[in-house]
C-alpha cells in the first residue's frame, strides 16, 4: 500500500514528546510581545521575519547550541495569560490534524521569572488542557520536566510538583536538558521522589550521549519510556533488552537531524528499532522550532526512512499503547482508534 501526507493526517495519532516552550504559533509570539512590551525579545517584528530566523535553527551545530533559540520563547511565557493562550493553541493544533491524546511537558521553574508560583504556573497550564478537552476532540496529560543541567534541589522541587498534581492532570515526570556532563543518576532523589509517588516516569536520555545515559535512565532513574535514544544501537544487548521487555522510544526525527546527533532522516536509528523490535513512538519535539506537526513527522519517516505502510501504522498505534493513562481508559481509547484506523492489522501485527 501506498500512502500520501493526506492518509496520514486523517489517521487517529498520538503525540507523546511535545515541549510547551518550543511549541508557539509565529503570530502569537509577536502578538505576546507587543501586548507585554517585549518586542525586544524577538529578533524580528513580522511572521515572516520570525520564520526565516528561526530557519537558523537548523545550523544548530550541537544539542546545545539547539536548546540556546528557547531564548525567543521562555521570556513571552512568564503570565497566566500567554500560558494559558499557548497552552490551548498547542492543544488546539493538534486536535486539528486528528491528534487524539496530547501528552505536553515543560518545565515550571522556568516560567517563574515574572512573579508567578510554581503552583500558578502549573495550573493555569493544567486549566488550559481541561479546557481543550472540553472543547475539542483530544484526551491531554502534562508531564514535569526537571532540568540536567540545574541542582538536583531544583529537580526535587518539580518532582514534589509533579507528585503533588498527580490526581489532577500531571501524569509524568522526566528530566530535560542538555546531555553532556550532566548524567541522569544527578537527579536520584527526585527520581526517588516521583517513583514513591507512583508518578510515571520518562527522561531524555541517549540524545547526544552514548547508551549509557540510557542505562542510567533506566536502572538508576526507573524510566518507563525513554525520550529520543538515539545511542540505543550502539549497545545492541540493550537494544534487545528494549524490545524484550517491550520499553518505548518517544523519538523526534527533525529534531534529531536539526541538533546534529543524526547527519539526515535516511540515516535516522528509527528504521533500525522497526526492524529490530523495539517499540518505537513518532513525535514533534517542538512543533516551532522544528516547523513540523505529528503528521509531518510520520510522513517524513515514512518517505526517507524505509518504513512501509504496515510499520508505520504500528509505529503511529503506538502512541496510544504506551501513554501515560490508566489501562481502562487506554483499553477504550486503542479500542476507538483501531476501529477507526483505515489501514487493517497485517500478518507481522504484534499481538497483544
Amino acid at each position: 500500500m501506498t500512502l500520501t501526507r493526506d492518509d496520514i493526517l486523517d489517521w487517529p495519532k498520538a503525540e507523546l514528546h511535545c515541549h510547551l516552550d518550543g511549541s508557539l504559533r509565529l503570530d502569537t509570539m509577536i502578538d505576546i510581545a507587543e501586548k507585554e512590551g517585549k518586542m525586544q525579545v524577538l529578533p524580528s517584528d513580522t511572521v515572516e521575519g520570525l520564520k526565516e530566523i528561526l530557519r537558523e535553527v537548523d545550523n544548530s551545530e550541537t544539542l546545545e547550541a539547539y536548546l540556546a533559540w528557547f531564548r525567543y520563547t521562555i521570556p513571552l511565557l512568564q503570565t497566566k495569560e500567554a500560558l494559558y493562550r499557548c497552552t490551548y493553541e498547542l492543544a488546539e493544533d493538534n486536535a486539528k490534524e486528528n491528534v487524539r491524546h496530547l501528552e505536553l511537558r515543560y518545565a515550571p521553574i522556568l516560567h517563574t521569572e515574572e512573579g508567578l508560583s510554581l503552583e500558578e504556573v502549573n495550573e493555569t497550564v493544567l486549566q488550559a488542557l481541561k479546557d481543550a478537552e472540553r472543547d475539542l476532540d483530544i484526551n491531554t496529560g502534562l508531564i514535569i520536566c526537571g532540568l540536567r543541567d540545574r541542582y538536583e534541589s531544583a529537580s526535587m522541587r518539580q518532582a514534589e510538583l509533579a507528585a503533588e498534581y498527580r490526581h489532577r492532570g500531571v501524569v509524568a515526570f522526566d528530566l530535560a536538558g542538555g546531555e553532556a556532563g550532566n548524567p541522569p543518576k544527578g537527579h536520584l532523589h527526585a527520581f526517588y521522589h516521583a517513583r514513591n509517588h507512583l508518578l510515571n516516569l520518562t527522561v531524555h536520555a541517549g540524545e547526544s550521549w552514548g547508551p549509557d545515559s540510557i542505562r542510567q535512565a533506566l536502572f538508576y532513574c526507573g524510566a518507563h519510556r525513554i525520550g529520543h535514544g538515539i545511542s540505543l544501537q550502539e549497545d545492541p544487548e540493550l537494544m534487545q533488552y528494549f524490545a524484550d521487555h517491550r520499553i518505548p522510544l518517544e523519538m523526534c526525527p527533525t529534531s534529531n537531524v536539526q541538533t546534529h546527533v543524526v547527519p539526515s532522516l535516511e540515516a535516522h536509528p528509527i528504521t533500525t528499532y522497526v526492524k529490530n523490535g523495539v517499540p518505537v513512538t513518532v513525535n514533534t519535539d517542538n512543533r516551532l522550532f522544528s516547523r513540523t506537526s505529528v503528521t509531518d513527522e510520520l510522513w517524513s519517516v515514512y518517505q526517507y526512512c524505509d518504513i512501509d505502510a504496515e510499520e508505520l501504522r504500528e509505529v503511529a498505534i503506538n502512541g496510544f499503547r504506551y501513554a501515560f493513562i490508566r489501562r481502562d481508559e487506554k483499553q477504550a481509547l486503542l479500542r476507538s482508534v483501531i476501529d477507526d484506523f483505515p489501514l487493517a492489522p497485517s500478518d507481522e501485527t504484534p499481538v497483544w
